[in-house]
């Protein structure tokens, strides 16, 4: 490699290499930590205890565990498959946002896959759930949602952590040279599987990149839809509607970008990487966050007009939702995600480090709430009024869902720390192009 294309990369490559960092990349991992241990504390009381510290009871089977299952594959689905459609469309705001995007689908993944294997209340029996050689024949109901979820959660967590780790492997053989240390030699090159930079290599990679980009899409609007399903699938009252699919969908993409637009903000003020996140790619990004807000109110609207025109027991649980017990956790939603959103019309907003991380923290609170307002919203009034309650989460529902957000941090700030959060290699091949124009 010239030493013309190493200075190109060379603040990005040095971030994951340097041996200090800054005393509040350790703050944020100390406070991230702190939240993994809540995370740990919880879990452990969920296996010893059982689900019963959970304030979930009939009518309300489903608690904070599938609203925050929910809400992270959102996460994960619409930052997936914003890049891979980067990746295909070979669109220049790749170069700028692919890497951490995809990091951030990975890692919400993983939150997500906690919560169908504690919610089965005996997660060491977890693989009960997909078929396998069982010698009393006990086999999974196929029917049962909980089936759908470990066949969603693995081949999303696959194909995920497939599209993140190809894309890194030309950038882990930088680090591999660049590196300093002959520790930090040896496992940079192990991950980069003896990567030499030869045309059959970048031949094969380009493949398999575009390769994984494409089974992303399809199985990315499957995921999002199964998760829809579930609640389709049922006789509660708004809870089946065909166009649970489309509004998971749709809100899930508004989600997962709100969170890139957050991550790019605070990367690009915290490790100063406003030469590789430039302001066409902070104002393109606000763009597609303010389209896709936009796309969730139209959503809301058609949401209102269908029950208006559907059976008296839908537009009951349906305007039960806006305007009784939960009312508002809707109208919560509709403003963090569609109203404030608006914001991103004025260009200044959209250059705004401040503006664009309060943006992606609303929509994203948003979203939480929307998916509060339906998983329980949806059932407080069911087909008997005898069992209509209200709901309240418990504190180990609470410390849970915090340890996951503790537990995405961690993962995201070691991610920070020890790999390029900007594709080096993408980087270097935009430069070459600007110069041969």
């Amino acid at each position: 490699m010239t030493s013309e294309a190493q200075a190109v990369t060379s603040t990005v490559a040095e971030v994951p290499l340097t041996r200090r960092f800054g005393w509040m990349w350790w703050i944020a991992l100390l406070a991230s930590a702190a939240l993994v241990l809540l995370l740990g504390y919880t879990l452990v009381s969920v296996t010893i205890i059982g689900v019963g510290v959970w304030g979930v009871n009939i009518p309300f089977v489903w608690g904070f565990d599938l609203i925050n299952y929910a809400w992270w594959i959102g996460i994960a689905n619409g930052a997936s498959l914003f890049a891979a459609i980067l990746v295909l469309r070979r669109h220049d705001l790749r170069t700028a946002v692919n890497r951490f995007a995809e990091g951030v689908a990975f890692f919400a993944v993983i939150c997500a896959g906690i919560f169908p294997i504690f919610h089965l209340g005996r997660p060491w029996l977890f693989y009960w759930v997909f078929p396998y050689p069982a010698t009393f024949e006990v086999w999974p109901q196929f029917r049962s949602t909980l089936t759908w979820d470990f066949w969603a959660i693995s081949t999303h967590a696959i194909v995920t952590s497939l599209l993140w780790y190809v894309g890194l492997i030309p950038d882990l053989a930088t680090l591999r040279d660049r590196a300093r240390r002959r520790t930090s030699k040896r496992i940079y090159g192990v991950l980069a599987l003896g990567w030499r930079g030869s045309l059959r290599h970048w031949a094969y990679h380009q493949r398999a990149y575009r390769l994984v980009a494409i089974l992303v899409l399809p199985l990315i609007l499957i995921m999002q839809s199964t998760v829809a399903f579930e609640f389709a699938v049922t006789l509660v009252p708004d809870w089946h509607e065909t166009r649970q699919p489309l509004h998971f969908v749709a809100t899930g993409l508004a989600q997962g970008l709100s969170i890139v637009l957050l991550v790019a903000m605070l990367l690009r003020w915290g490790l100063r990487l406003g030469r590789y996140i430039d302001e066409s790619d902070i104002d393109l990004l606000g763009k597609l966050v303010l389209a896709s807000a936009l796309v969730s109110g139209y959503l809301y609207l058609d949401e209102i007009a269908s029950a208006l025109l559907a059976d008296r027991l839908t537009q009951e649980a349906m305007f039960n939702r806006m305007i009784g017990d939960y009312g508002g956790l809707y109208w919560t939603a509709v403003v963090y995600s569609v109203v404030i959103p608006q914001l991103l019309w004025l260009k200044a907003a959209r250059q705004s480090t401040i503006a664009g991380v309060f943006v992606g923290f609303s929509i994203g609170i948003g979203i939480w709430f929307d998916r509060y307002s339906i998983i329980v919203g949806g059932l407080q009034t069911d087909h008997l009024p005898s069992v209509w309650r209200t709901y309240t989460p418990t504190l180990a529902e609470t410390g849970l869902f915090l340890g996951t957000v503790g537990l995405f941090a961690a993962l995201l700030l070691l991610f920070v720390r020890f790999l390029p959060v900007v594709s080096m290699f993408e980087t270097r091949h935009d430069e070459h192009l600007e110069k041969s124009s």
